[in-house]
């Protein structure tokens, strides 16, 4: 190989440890290692760039606009409240629950429809009297099944499918031309779930569980109307900078001040409510002008207006991990206050204020009402749920996102329009109907996923531009000894153990020109290898942080990481055997 080709090969294998070992974000990754390669000369800025001009990336983002408009009208939510109902028996309730999942995830982005999911089955469990634990992980592992039935059902399929016409603009896709395997693995993904898969989990607890009392940690007190914190404020009261306990309310007159202020004035019959470990009890009654409260029920029980009990997951980008709660001052930067965290399906017990935060963590925060919809859509946290919340009532508006919807999915199928072209003009509708505001727009896109994907453009053709690529492949052809079924085979379990390490698009984006140039130098279509990189990509159940919707079920479902191992590296099987069976049947070699 050339200097270059080294170089390159260099760069493109050191970002896969740094974006599975490191808490920086794929995206910044893979942007740093384009940035190193355009600045030595290996890449030009057009090459670098051109992920930038690509239709699959464009494609994913007015995807990610027609998703928004039906979150934002409640379509997810509408879908949910007819599906569940109340079924007799766990299997019974799973099928409904994965049985409606896969097919709709077919048409959006997994992570959403999971997100809209998780606290209606968590409501939903408590209901029917079953673990929450058993449902969650089905839930994200139908979600991720359903994205291989059609072209629309995850970024990476579009994405990857842009680079085939980019390529092959004579072998352009249908959009179900995939179903003809994406199918038969769901069907076999989703039967593997219903008959063997919810017996291989052992018991765990999960966040709702752990947060069920509340009183378990909180401490109440009151202001003595006769001592001398009347008319004090927090901070000279002492109350700002306890050791064990933080102030996180004030009950007063029927009335709630959340998320406590420093100057905020006490009064008398104040009911405070302090979060934090039972021994902050001790440090609480040495204080002058405080009584215990003998209210009968916990003030975080009651239902006020000014104050929500949020549950939040931490993402594995979320700035606060690695740092103490309190050293981090949490409350100043979200506005909200931490009563609680779990961990692994258990408290974490101590100090509140030492605990340092880790991905996948539950906090159970009071906050006001704006936090929900302020940080839905913050890349700190995976997940953010109202706890006891009834469910979004949905829109009236919800049939016509549906519709427009339908109508992108129709003009696809139909040829009418090309793939781009039919969400473009379905992001449009939906902006200029009503269905979505053009901040939920903005908001719906996932930046990081954008950049990553262009970023990841121009790393794989740093790989081609090189000749790594060609070197590579006849790498490969020597180890396959030149037959087709070993190459689709081994380039399938390359891309699949990427997947679980690092994130599905750049496993699949820096692959693909590797495995093209291995189909070229067979002679044979490329149309098995490109099918089986979609699937490979795809196939991400060994770890919670293969796929994002395995690590937003990780937290409230209270798993470890051996549970995926143990559900997951059979499902991983079964996918694999299932689609290297089918694929050389629909596009032969």
């Amino acid at each position: 190989m050339s200097p270059d080709a080294w170089i390159s090969l260099i760069v493109v294998v050191a970002v896969f440890p740094l974006m599975a070992l490191t808490r920086v974000g794929p995206d910044m990754v893979l942007l740093g290692a384009l940035i190193l390669l355009v600045s030595l000369g290996i890449v030009d800025p057009q090459q670098a760039l051109g992920g930038f001009s690509s239709s699959g990336l464009f494609t994913v983002a007015f995807m990610y606009v027609l998703v928004a408009s039906i979150r934002e009208t409640g379509g997810i939510d509408l879908i949910i409240r007819y599906v569940l109902g109340r079924p007799q028996g766990e299997r019974r309730a799973l099928a409904r629950l994965i049985l409606p999942v896969a097919p709709l995830s077919g048409f959006l982005n997994n992570t959403p429809v999971v997100a809209a999911f998780i606290p209606a089955v968590l409501s939903w469990s408590r209901r029917l009297r079953l673990p929450a634990h058993r449902l969650l992980m089905p839930l994200s592992f139908a979600s991720i099944l359903g994205g291989t039935i059609t072209l629309l059902g995850t970024s990476t399929n579009l994405v990857v499918h842009g680079l085939l016409i980019d390529r092959y603009p004579d072998l352009a896709m249908g959009l179900f031309d995939i179903a003809w395997v994406g199918v038969p693995v769901a069907v076999a993904g989703l039967a593997y779930l219903l008959l063997v898969g919810q017996r291989l989990l052992p018991p765990r607890q999960g966040a709702a569980e752990v947060f069920e009392n509340p009183r378990e940690f909180t401490i109440e007190m009151e202001v003595d109307p006769a001592g001398p914190l009347v008319d004090k404020s927090v901070e000279e009261a002492g109350l700002r900078h306890l050791q064990e306990l933080f102030l996180v309310e004030i009950e007063r007159d029927g009335n709630v001040v959340s998320v406590v202020g420093p100057g905020e004035r006490l009064k008398g019959r104040d009911r405070l409510v302090f979060a934090g470990t039972s021994a902050g009890a001790v440090e609480l009654q040495q204080i002058r002008g405080l009584i215990p409260s003998h209210h009968g029920e916990s003030s975080l029980q009651k239902d006020f207006k000014e104050r929500r009990l949020v549950e939040a997951v931490v993402s594995d980008q979320c700035q606060f991990i690695g740092r103490r709660i309190r050293d981090g001052h949490f409350r100043t930067l979200y506005g909200a206050a931490v009563l609680a965290v779990c961990r692994g399906g258990e408290r974490v017990a101590g100090n509140l204020g030492q605990i340092r935060l880790q991905p996948a963590d539950v906090l159970l925060l009071e906050a006001r009402p704006p936090f929900i919809e302020r940080h839905r859509q913050s890349r700190d946290f995976l997940l953010i749920s109202q706890v006891n919340g009834a469910a979004r009532p949905a829109h009236e508006r919800a049939w016509l996102a549906w519709s427009i919807l339908a109508g992108v999915v129709l003009l696809a199928t139909t040829g009418t329009m090309s793939m781009m072209n039919a969400a473009m003009l379905g992001a449009a509708a939906s902006v200029l109907s009503g269905c979505c505001s053009i901040s939920a727009a903005k908001r719906g896109l996932d930046t990081q996923v954008l950049l990553t994907i262009a970023a990841s453009f121009g790393l794989g053709a740093a790989l081609e531009g090189s000749g790594a690529a060609a070197s590579l492949a006849g790498a490969a052809m020597a180890l396959v000894d030149g037959n087709p079924w070993w190459l689709l085979i081994g380039s399938y379990l390359v891309v699949a153990l990427l997947t679980e390490l690092v994130t599905n698009n750049a496993a699949a984006v820096i692959t693909f020109p590797v495995v093209m140039a291995g189909a070229e130098s067979l002679g044979v279509s490329p149309m098995p290898f490109v099918v089986g990189v979609m699937f490979a990509a795809s196939a991400s159940f060994l770890t919670p942080i293969g796929y994002q919707t395995n690590l937003m079920v990780y937290g409230p479902g209270g798993y470890r990481v051996s549970d995926y191992l143990r559900v997951g590296a059979p499902l991983n099987l079964l996918s694999a055997v299932v689609a290297m069976v089918l694929i050389p049947l629909v596009w032969p070699f």
